[in-house]
């Protein structure tokens, strides 16, 4: 024993000379980095000071009204440390603590503060008492490992050795069996069985003593024992334990020992995949850990499955399912007291919300003896906790109450007498009371409403009267109070008290009691009165069953009457409902009908119409393309196909010409500018063979009012490439806004489409490849993306003079910005919406739950996660269709169908031809008999009728 204290000693003074050597070196550094401050630097920090003392003096009162407030916990520890308040910052903690289970950060920053403060040895306890706490918050090998450490500084005191060793140990059991992190714990408790050994070994040369000789035996067999136990443990690496064994030890490895690492070793090879995947997962790993918990659940390992269950609670706390999950297997399979109560206390502390956990916990402490005063205080938390439904409340009652009946031992006792003055039963009875009053007073106040419309917790205690205490009367009271709350007119509520009557009552008070239900219920009133002729039939005379016909006819009779009353009623107002709807049907069609002859009287306005939509001015959001009128033919412009409108190709509606009558101005020509008669202005590069699709891109949305746009654009694209011609799109009135730019290469219009959305002019111009829609149908111009994006953040309600640069200011402390999009309209305009793309998903939903509600420049945001909705498909273009009645009606009309006054001008001849064709476009038109004379009606449908035409078909019939 000498040499152990020794020992000691020598131990305990190497590790305080380096203490010793480490605070030297810190005060140099110390020295060495001290700065002057100046006068304004003081004069700084005491404002600084000041506005830290405001904001903590905030986050005290915001605790003060809401202790339950986590983040605002932490906020007020993490100021507290910053300027040092020692006392208040440990405050501060405690009470954290008490509400809520720590983190690890938040753990170790306090076990090395304190550690710091209480460096005198009489103060050591404390610190062990605060790590005794932390080690039962959650799983934590680092938590361990610092515990450790700070012990093995106490071995000079007594029982210090045989602290530092229990310590290790009880860490092993925590956490040994952690895959990744368990071999840490292992090593340093080699480690310090290393260091002992080097101190109980003698000196070289020296022969020691049988004493020294025993003391290093046992030493090396220590070292030994831990070698053999850590390798036959499946972890991560535990290759590297093994070589190191063999190395180390002079005997060779056993072959016991080689035995059970290769079983480990099988083991670990099984369980490191899911540690991969684990490794590789980004949290919370709620998939990935209940994967792991299966598969160590099918292999049976008590020890095992605690861990990962430990493991995954760790990184999911706040997780109520998988609490239950953990709880729940430790109820059923480990059953140690211990082990199975602070799990439940830990699961309530951290999902204190939740109902079915505090729900659970009683039921354990019940279930492992825990005194009365215990579990009465668990309920109360509970009745504290904040639950989400009144029916939660209902619940946790019913838990306690059941819990009050079986303390009740209602065997002891023959005579009621004994039983009435039972404490437990008075009790129990109290707590009856206190839940109805709770029910009604606190729950209804907070829900409005109680939870319990059936009444269930009294049915309860009127039962155990009537069962348990022989006390009909009182169950009887009860009832009564049940059915004045509302639920006379239930017949099962009725049956209820019927069949209590039945079991423990007499036959005159379950007469009365049918008698009343016949009376009352109105949901089934024939099952009602089927009970009470039963009844008389089996037990009443002759008098009472007469007496119960009578009563069960009168009430059915009457009961039919209403129905019939509520049925004709019924049938009344749908009747008012059809009359109402067929006398705005006709107001409707008589309406139409007087606008149709007002429309028929004035023969002159299609032609003023017609007249009048040359006129209109150009606004600067028009998007409509011009009317085709009749008679008008499409070879005035070569550009312009007899398809659908299309954007992106130059066969669509915008390269129509102008109407008929009117001159198309020129390249360069202003509004009003006088044009040569004879000059009639046409695309640049008419001839189809010459424009190639694959080098050219679309441009849309320019100005209207742009001078020379072909000069102007080809300026604009030239560092794009060699441009090899601009062909504007022109209308009545002038310019617009369309146009289309022939590169001499492919790669020029890859450049060119990286200018899309540039501004131009106060607009942003639109660049889109150059694709005929008729031959890729599904082409989409659209570049933003149309589903869930969970890294992108969706803002609106921005201020109109919000710019890129404030928005980033503004989202920069939520994560990583990997772009912004401010969205406007086609003027340029903002619309106050906006998309921020962050680095991952974590960092957007962090970005929504702190941004969502904030006030920017007196704009309140909303924050969410981008969810585009579908872009409308229905007036995606198909298959190309001749003008006329083969095309969709609301291609015909516009995009937004026929208006209300808008008539059909078309001749009733023409409508039965397009009814044909439209038979012929379902394939339901015969197929000409003739090849030749086929084709003669092709091409004489497809020539252009003039007016001459149209009479000459009007006055066929």
């Amino acid at each position: 024993m000498a040499a152990t204290g020794d020992a000691e000693e020598t131990q305990l003074q190497e590790m305080e000379e380096e203490a010793g050597m480490e605070n030297e070196m810190d005060s140099d550094e110390e020295e060495g980095l001290g700065i002057e401050n100046s006068d304004d630097e003081i004069d700084d920090s005491s404002e600084d000071e000041k506005e830290t003392e405001a904001e903590i003096q905030r986050l005290e009162e915001q605790l003060s009204i809401n202790a339950f407030d986590y983040n605002c916990h932490v906020d007020l520890i993490k100021l507290l440390r910053q300027e040092g308040e020692l006392p208040r910052l440990r405050k501060a903690r405690q009470k954290m603590s008490e509400l809520f289970p720590l983190t690890e950060e938040i753990w170790l920053d306090w076990l090395k503060d304190e550690i710091h403060l209480t460096e005198e040895e009489p103060n050591r306890e404390k610190v062990y008492e605060l790590f005794e706490t932390a080690v039962k918050d959650y799983i934590c090998p680092e938590i361990w490992l610092e515990y450790a450490q700070y012990s093995i500084g106490g071995m000079g005191l007594p029982g210090g050795m045989e602290k530092v060793r229990s310590i290790f140990e009880r860490a092993l059991t925590a956490v040994g069996l952690h895959m990744t992190k368990g071999a840490t714990v292992w090593e340093a408790y080699r480690e310090f069985e290393n260091a002992i050994l080097a101190t109980v070994q003698p000196p070289p040369g020296s022969v020691p003593t049988c004493e020294q000789q025993e003391l290093l035996n046992t030493q090396l067999e220590r070292i030994h024992t831990l070698f053999r136990r850590q390798l036959s443990i499946p972890l991560m690496d535990m290759d590297g334990t093994y070589a190191e064994y063999e190395e180390w030890s002079d005997q060779g490895v056993s072959d016991t020992v080689s035995q059970k690492y290769k079983r480990a070793l099988k083991q670990m090879e099984k369980s490191k995949p899911y540690e991969e995947t684990l490794m590789i997962a980004e949290p919370p790993k709620l998939a990935e850990y209940q994967t792991y918990i299966d598969y160590e659940q099918k292999e049976g390992d008590p020890a095992r499955i605690q861990i990962i269950f430990e493991r995954a609670l760790s990184e999911n706390c706040l997780v109520p399912d998988m609490w239950a999950k953990y709880t729940k297997y430790l109820d059923r399979q480990l059953k140690i007291k211990d082990l199975v109560l602070s799990s439940h206390d830990r699961a309530v502390r951290n999902c204190s919300w939740t109902m079915g956990l505090w729900k659970n916990y009683l039921l354990a402490l019940e279930r492992h003896g825990a005194d009365h005063h215990t579990i009465s205080d668990v309920f109360e938390k509970a009745l504290n906790a904040g639950f989400i439904q009144a029916t939660d409340y209902v619940n946790i009652w019913e838990v306690y109450l059941d819990y009050l009946r079986r303390r009740v031992d209602f065997s002891k006792g023959e005579s009621t007498l004994k039983l009435e003055s039972s404490r437990e039963l008075e009790e129990l009875r109290a707590a009856f009371t206190r839940s109805l009053d709770y029910m009604k007073q606190d729950v209804e106040e907070r829900f409005s409403e109680s939870g319990d419309p059936s009444c269930t917790i009294m049915q309860v205690w009127a039962k155990i009267e009537a069962l348990h205490c022989k006390n009909m009367q009182k169950a009887r009271e009860l009832w009564d109070s049940i059915m004045t709350k509302g639920n006379a007119k239930f017949a099962n509520m009725w049956l209820e008290y019927y069949n209590l009557e039945r079991s423990y009552g007499d036959a005159l008070h379950c007469r009365k009691a049918l008698h009343r239900a016949v009376q009352c219920t109105s949901d089934y009133p024939e099952h009602v009165c089927e009970v009470l002729l039963t009844f008389e039939r089996v037990e009443g005379s002759l008098e009472d069953w007469d007496a119960a016909v009578q009563k069960t006819e009168t009430r059915l009779n009457r009961v039919n009457e209403q129905r019939s009353k509520v049925t004709e009623k019924e049938a009344h107002v749908a009747r008012q409902e059809e009359e109402k709807t067929e006398q705005r049907r006709r107001a409707k069609a008589d309406k139409k009908n007087q606008k149709k002859g007002q429309k028929g009287s004035r023969p002159g306005d299609k032609r003023k119409a017609e007249d009048k939509n040359y006129e209109d001015e150009w606004g600067e959001e028009s998007e409509q393309p011009p009317k085709r009128h009749r008679g008008e033919s499409d070879q005035g412009f070569r550009g312009g196909g007899g398809g659908a409108g299309l954007i992106g190709t130059e066969s669509g509606l915008f390269g129509r010409r102008a109407p008929p009558g009117r001159r198309q101005e020129p390249p360069g020509a202003k509004r009003g500018q006088q044009v040569a008669p004879a000059t009639v202005w046409k695309t640049q590069e008419d001839d189809p063979e010459l424009r190639k699709d694959d080098c050219s891109v679309f441009i849309s949305n320019l100005a209207f009012t742009m001078d020379d746009p072909e000069k102007r654009l080809k300026k604009l694209f030239e560092p794009c490439g060699p441009v090899q011609s601009v062909r504007p799109v022109y209308a009545a009135k002038g310019f617009r806004g369309y146009c289309y730019v022939q590169f001499e290469g492919k790669a020029s219009v890859l450049e060119a489409l990286k200018m899309d959305r540039q501004e131009v002019e106060g607009r942003p111009m639109f660049v889109s490849p150059c694709v005929d829609k008729n031959k890729n149908p599904d082409f989409k111009v659209f570049k933003y993306n149309t589903n869930l994006e969970k890294h992108k953040i969706f803002i609106s309600g921005l201020p109109f003079s919000c710019t890129k640069e404030q928005l980033e200011e503004l989202c920069k402390d939520h994560g990583t910005i990997k772009d912004i999009r401010l969205v406007t309209n086609r003027s340029g305009k903002p619309k106050g919406l906006a998309y921020v793309e962050f680095g991952d998903e974590a960092q957007a939903s962090q970005a929504v739950l702190k941004l969502d509600g904030t006030v920017l420049q007196e704009h309140t945001l909303s924050v969410a996660i981008s969810n585009p909705p579908r872009r409308n498909t229905a007036d995606k273009p198909g298959f190309s269709r001749p003008v006329g009645a083969m095309m969709p009606r609301s291609m015909v009309y516009g995009s937004r169908g026929k208006g209300r006054t808008q008539l059909s001008l078309l001749p009733r001849s023409l409508n039965r031809q397009t009814g044909s064709e439209s038979k012929a476009e379902n394939g339901t038109a015969p197929k000409p008999t003739g090849g030749a004379s086929g084709d003669a009606g092709i091409e004489a449908q497809a020539k252009p009728l003039s007016n001459s035409d149209f009479a000459k078909m009007l006055f066929k019939k």
